[in-house]
């Protein structure tokens, strides 16, 4: 699993901090999404699907390598 983050479309809600503490967190600044782990270990990767999923802005995505379809696990 690799994310990525779009700050320019974070709109501060926090959802994925709350969610996945141990892979996000708000920057102290803007409120915008920091990325504090871009390939989070097995154990975590179900919290950040789930931030993934609540985002309302849609600023997080998860990436898929050249020439192969998005990581599934």
């Amino acid at each position: 699993m690799e994310l990525e983050v779009d700050r320019e479309r974070c709109i501060g809600a926090g959802m994925c901090a709350l969610t996945a503490p141990e892979v996000f967190d708000q920057d102290l600044d803007d409120g915008r999404v920091m990325l504090l782990d871009s390939s989070p270990p097995p154990g975590h990767q179900a919290k950040a699907r789930r931030a993934l999923d609540v985002c309302p802005s849609g600023a997080i995505t998860l990436v898929s390598r050249a020439g192969s379809p998005a990581d599934p696990s």
